[in-house]
């Protein structure tokens, strides 16, 4: 169906931080399937890892035990201070497993009409009640009517969520993703979370953090909660998890690690051996080369090296991100960059109409690292000066 609007390109190989297009063209990848491929493409270990398990076992389901699944269990659990998780397919179904057991949640409460708070700018997925969640118009549009039982607020405004704890007493839960994505790469102020853990504890909410993006060491910790000394009651993963195999997750702890039973949700393809076999490797291949300490200071050095470049371009608003999740806006719609950019042998993309976003694989080094800054700043340059 005519869901994407593709570029002009066909990709056959790809190698590292490279990727090769059915013409013998090489492309620097600074976009990583959208913060999914963290070990960058083909690594060695997952396409080994994936060639043994295929040839093992790839599907039961959940009817039976999944050492995999138990094993993975375990090592995310225990990476993000959690008690257990839920394992599916994507980021918006482990969205949509937060939304149903914050309802839940609610419901045992006493509470008739549970209802969360969403953010402005925000993207949590294209299911319902995943859109519906988003602070996107643009991805609910015709798609009404929409569900219930979300409040919207601004993003990196605590006094707006404290106001509305006061007047709407239907509320059991946040949704938050703890650095913006889609809305344009947008950084809350350093207390937020804990604003926003504080508050939630003081009327009894889950705070559920969407770390689709921005988990699995993207921030340069494992979780982007993990800079700001709380921990979540819900998160949700996916994107980086499997490197590129389909997986989601959503996490649990305290009270919320109790609220699902038998019956309450469930997944075909969810937590099976492949993706799961994928995820362990992941996860090992970053703790053990490093790749957290490579995601903050190559994150730190493309910004910093972004903001002496483009100094003296005032169409530059702001260069800002956490991490190897960088965001540049701009003062005017800047989407024919991406195109341009490919034409350069360079993948970025546009995101919030004028935030180029750079999302380049963990493993990227400062070679690779110049050559996506000097294309990017280049094109920015020009494109300002028409």
């Amino acid at each position: 169906m005519n869901t994407y609007s593709q570029l002009p390109v066909t990709f056959v190989k790809g190698e590292g931080v490279w990727l090769w297009d059915d013409q013998g063209k090489r492309y620097l990848d600074a976009l990583a399937g959208i913060a999914v491929c963290g070990l960058g493409h083909c690594h060695p270990r997952l396409a080994k890892t994936l060639c043994e398990q295929a040839g093992t076992l790839i599907h039961t389901s959940n009817l039976y035990h999944i050492d995999k699944q138990e094993k993975l269990a375990t090592q995310i659990t225990g990476l993000a201070g959690m008690e257990n998780v839920y394992f599916c397919n994507s980021g918006a179904e482990a969205n949509e497993t937060a939304i149903k057991l914050a309802r839940l949640y609610g419901h045992n409460k006493g509470v008739d009409l549970p209802s969360i708070i969403v953010m402005e700018q925000s993207f949590h997925g294209r299911t319902m009640a995943t859109l519906t969640a988003s602070g996107n118009r643009k991805v609910q549009a015709g798609f009404e009517p929409l569900l219930t039982g979300f409040v919207r607020v601004p993003y990196n405004n605590l006094d707006a969520v404290s106001q509305i704890a006061v007047s709407n007493k239907n509320i059991v839960a946040v949704l938050v993703e703890p650095y913006q994505g889609e809305g344009g790469v947008n950084i809350p102020q350093k207390k937020y979370l804990q604003g926003l853990r504080e508050i939630c504890d003081r009327y009894g909410w889950l705070l559920m953090l969407d770390e689709v993006q921005s988990g699995i060491g993207r921030s340069g910790r494992w979780f982007a909660f993990q800079h700001s000394d709380i921990k979540p009651d819900i998160m949700t993963l996916a994107k980086g998890l499997g490197s590129g195999v389909a997986i989601g997750a959503c996490l649990a702890r305290g009270a919320a690690a109790e609220v699902f039973k038998p019956g309450n949700h469930a997944s075909t393809f969810g937590g099976n051996p492949l993706a799961c076999a994928a995820a362990i490797t992941t996860l090992d291949v970053i703790a053990e080369d490093n790749l957290l300490e490579n995601a903050m200071r190559l994150g730190d050095y493309m910004r910093q090296r972004f903001a002496k470049v483009l100094a003296a371009e005032s169409g530059v608003v702001e260069i800002r991100g956490q991490g190897l999740m960088i965001g540049i806006e701009l003062s005017k719609s800047c989407g024919d960059l991406v195109k341009q950019a490919l034409a350069r042998g360079l993948l970025i993309n546009v995101t919030s109409d004028k935030v180029v976003r750079l999302l380049p694989a963990l493993i990227m080094q400062h070679e690779e690292a110049d050559q996506a800054i000097d294309i990017t700043s280049t094109l920015i340059k020009d494109f300002l000066a028409d």
